[in-house]
């Protein structure tokens, strides 16, 4: 499958870009991604959550009123969690929501999200650009001459570029990430895929599978 590339001002440079018909077009599994996405999400979740129970709040150590006699209910402490400030019943405790996937599904997914976005006409392939220091408005002018400004667009770079990412991090719905490193939630969850030239055969390597190299 080939592709046009286009120059940072917003031209074609009359060449083509060739995507892998084995990472960028097969047919997308949809519930393997559901699984990358739902991985993806749990491992960004910190787990830090956590609220004391009757045993760790501080205080209650003697006993309210004595046992019988007042015509109300016993009670032992004031640190019970039926008592205002009493601690919590059953209350989360810090956890691991890691979830690791095969690495045969990982791939699968990320096929499948790199086909999606081919079959929805959703990347874009653009010359290599860097920039001698960050420069939010050189970056700017590139993406309004592509006509992708105000989209919730994704920049796959080959390699890391620094003052590619720096340019890039202000500007709002634009995401840079080196094109190894990104998940399948992350190539899904925009609106255009704005890959660099160079960065596609990263893509066409890393993502195929052994059976297909060998």
């Amino acid at each position: 499958m080939l592709v046009d590339v286009y120059k940072i001002d917003g031209t074609l440079s009359g060449e083509k870009v060739e995507l892998t018909d084995s990472v960028f077009g097969i047919e997308p599994n949809d519930h393997v991604v559901y699984l990358s996405v739902k991985a993806y999400l749990a491992n960004q979740r910190q787990g830090t959550h956590k609220t004391k129970e009757r045993g760790e709040v501080s205080g209650g150590g003697k006993k309210p009123w004595k046992q019988k006699g007042r015509g109300g209910a016993r009670a032992g402490t004031t640190r019970s969690p039926l008592w205002v400030g009493g601690g919590t019943i059953f209350g989360p405790r810090p956890r691991d929501y890691r979830q690791d996937l095969p690495k045969k599904v990982k791939a699968l997914a990320r096929r499948s999200a790199l086909s999606y976005k081919v079959k929805d006409e959703q990347l874009v392939v653009v010359d290599d650009f860097n920039f001698d220091s960050p420069k939010t408005q050189s970056f700017l002018s590139i993406l309004k001459a592509l006509k992708i400004e105000g989209k919730r667009t994704l920049v796959l770079t080959n390699g890391k570029q620094e003052n590619v990412w720096k340019s890039g991090r202000n500007i709002n719905k634009v995401k840079v990430l080196e094109a190894q490193n990104a998940a399948p939630y992350q190539i899904l969850n925009n609106q255009v895929l704005l890959v660099q030239k160079s960065a596609i055969e990263v893509l066409n390597n890393q993502s195929v599978p052994k059976e297909v190299v060998s």
